[in-house]
């Protein structure tokens, strides 16, 4: 099979590359961590209802992130462009499948999400501020606001604010950490018996699938890096190594987080407690070990919205610029060298969905879509591998295939498992994104032809 076509016109390099390294990692660790992990350990708890089987949920989850990561990152190194995703799914499946998860990701997936934290944010701005229903929706959409505008005066300017709150948020977690072996408070009896559970093989062989879906949510995120890969310096490296070291460092941290929520609290007490950070907090430094939590979360889903708002608008910018979504979508502001009319677009529709408060049923229908295309994306290694065999890859997953098939049974699983579980749910959310057929199809016919991708990367060896 033939190379990447390398005779495309190629326009200006309007994004410019100043994202380093470690800017890479903030964006990875910082969308990662959100509200979840001070959260969901309660619904992991419920399900499995034994300390040591709730640390193997968090620790498989972690390693299939990471098998999706390390797939993104050989995707990322070969394809370095804006938008990330979308660009894999172009070329392994075409237009049309990168179209719907671009489609879906600005209705739902990526605004959707957006609404949902910059709502958390607000809510737990309460635990300082009391504040009526209607207040929580306006400190939401002022927190998109401000963010937007971030991040439409520069991508340096957005990636400072995800550098700082990325780094108060590890912080934060590390300090509870630490807190959590130094003070009193804790019992290593709380992890005896350490996998004992009252339920049979077949009980809790659904109760760990069960988990597991709460734990991958905490750890959806990872993917976003890739679409701001065309402004990341020397993508081929510091694209992987901010995808696995992001990733594998969050894990690293939700395991210490939980094993000090275990050991602080018996597992009876974690599978109740609806904040069970900040009591954890609590019993470990008193009556002040709640509200600095709450200061963590504040922190954690500021960070997270700043970094779904910087990555979110390069896919958009992306169906523009291949010729699949308004033109003007796809400029670059003359000064701040950003998508500044995707951040708009982008911003407009997230404040919208909070507004309206339809963002969580929308979201939860248009996840499992998600999920589908987590699965087509990761499938693409190996569709490209053929394709391209042989094209220089600056990266490759290690024990290929294996990462990402494993990550492709595990994305599967998720997809059969919530077909089963919400088949409503998910066939709303499969409707919602196949609306996008026609729609793609009329776009096709009535706009012109003004793909402005330019060359694509990868040289025959």
């Amino acid at each position: 099979m033939p190379a990447p076509e390398t005779s495309r016109s190629s326009p200006p390099a309007e994004l410019p590359r100043t994202l380093g390294l470690w800017d890479t990692v903030s964006i990875t660790a910082g969308v990662i961590i959100g509200s979840g992990i001070f959260l969901v350990a309660r619904n992991i708890a419920q399900a499995v209802e034994s300390p040591g089987l709730s640390l193997v949920v968090w620790l498989v989850s972690g390693v299939l992130s990471l098998c999706g990561a390390l797939s993104y990152a050989e995707l990322g190194a070969l394809l370095p462009r804006a938008g990330g995703q979308y660009v894999y799914l172009q070329e392994a499946y075409g237009p049309l499948t990168a179209f719907l998860f671009g489609w879906a990701n600005l209705l739902a997936i990526q605004s959707g999400s957006i609404a949902a934290v910059a709502v958390g944010f607000a809510i737990y701005l309460g635990d300082f501020l009391p504040l009526a229903s209607w207040q929580v929706k306006a400190v939401a959409v002022l927190c998109v606001v401000l963010l937007t505008w971030i991040n439409y005066r520069g991508v340096e300017s957005g990636s400072r604010v995800q550098n700082i709150f990325t780094a108060a948020k590890v912080l934060g977690l590390a300090g509870l950490i630490v807190a959590g072996f130094v003070f009193k408070g804790g019992s290593l009896a709380h992890f005896t018996p350490l996998f004992a559970t009252s339920k049979d093989p077949g009980g809790l062989l659904a109760a760990l699938g069960v988990a597991m879906i709460a734990a991958l949510w905490c750890f959806d995120g990872w993917n976003n890096p890739s679409f701001a890969a065309g402004e990341i310096k020397n993508p081929e490296r510091n694209l992987a190594l901010g995808l696995v070291i992001g990733t594998a460092g969050v894990t690293l941290l939700y395991l210490l987080v939980n094993l000090v929520y275990l050991y602080v609290l018996p597992i009876e007490t974690v599978a109740r407690s609806e904040r069970v950070a900040a009591e954890t907090a609590s019993v470990l430094l008193g009556a002040s070990g709640g509200k600095i939590i709450s200061l963590v979360v504040l922190a954690a889903t500021f960070g997270c919205v700043n970094g779904l708002i910087l990555a979110g608008a390069r896919v958009t910018y992306a169906m523009s610029r291949e010729g699949h979504f308004f033109e003007a979508v796809g400029r670059v502001h003359p000064r701040f060298r950003t998508p500044h009319v995707s951040l708009l677009v982008q911003g407009a529709w997230s404040c919208l969905l909070i507004l309206v408060g339809g963002y969580d049923q929308l979201f939860t229908y248009v996840i499992f879509a998600g999920w589908i295309f987590y699965l087509l994306t990761t499938l693409a290694v190996v569709i490209l591998r053929k394709k391209w065999p042989r094209v220089e890859r600056p990266f490759r997953v290690p024990a290929y295939p294996l990462v990402p098939l494993l990550f492709v049974a595990a994305a599967l699983w998720f997809i059969v498992n919530t077909l089963r579980e919400r088949p409503w749910e998910s066939l709303i959310g499969s409707a919602i994104v196949m609306i996008g057929v026609p729609v793609y199809l009329l776009w096709k016919k009535l706009a012109p032809d003004r793909d402005q991708r330019g060359p694509l990367p990868g040289k025959a060896s």
